[in-house]
């Protein structure tokens, strides 16, 4: 049986008195705390999914995240602040984040998110106000193709940009990779390295596609 999170909350403050987990207190019980919560709400999924409560795709059992993956803790407000262009968190200390764009409401709680190209994120849940969209035109149809990305029915064509270099570059990278030593210093810095072309493509194509999405919901009322 799933011990539940008060459970785990009460053993996590004994848990930290011992001598191979007192690296539990370098960093903030928030973020330890809502892990447990992530983590409980996982299970309860996973239990309603075998019962036969939870509906959709299939759930499998929560699993360990590796270091090599993105890593993440979630601070609610007992454990940030923002003060002007800066953030508070909780045994961090304040950091200066290259804002996206300006806060529209108080945050209830932010994320930091490294990912495996070690970069860092902030991530804030806001509340915000449905914004209207006059638009222009009635309706349009879109066709899904493959050398053309999309055409429209009133005869736009939106092509995705070209990767190619990119791809070289990670085939190269990766053929490297393959040829050095397992866990060594230099494998590690390559890894880095492909993480990194990936996350660009990745960037690349999710900044034009939300550009065309936004594009053409804020120009038709149907689609």
């Amino acid at each position: 049986k799933y011990p539940g999170y008060n459970s785990l909350a009460k053993t996590l403050t004994s848990t930290k008195k011992t001598e191979e987990r007192q690296w539990l207190n370098d960093v903030s019980s928030v973020p330890l705390q809502q892990s447990l919560k992530q983590l409980e709400a996982a299970y309860k999924n996973y239990f309603d999914f075998l019962k036969g409560k939870r509906k959709g795709k299939k759930l499998g059992q929560p699993k360990f995240k590796k270091r090599t993956n993105s890593q993440s803790a979630t601070f609610v407000k007992s454990g940030f602040s923002v003060k002007g262009k800066s953030v508070y968190l909780a045994k961090i200390g304040n950091v200066n984040p290259i804002w996206s764009r300006e806060l529209p409401s108080e945050p209830s709680s932010v994320t930091v998110i490294k990912d495996c190209a070690d970069r860092y994120f902030l991530s804030f849940v806001v509340e915000v106000q449905p914004i209207s969209i006059d638009a222009k035109n009635q309706s349009v149809g879109i066709d899904l193709g493959i050398k053309t990305l999309a055409v429209m029915s009133n005869g736009e064509t939106a092509h995705s940009p070209s990767y190619k270099k990119l791809d070289r570059k990670i085939r190269k990278l990766q053929r490297k990779l393959a040829r050095q030593q397992k866990d060594s210093k230099r494998r590690h810095k390559t890894r880095i390295q492909i993480a990194k072309t990936h996350n660009q493509i990745a960037d690349l194509r999710k900044d034009f596609l939300h550009k065309l999405s936004t594009k053409i919901v804020s120009e038709n009322q149907t689609i």
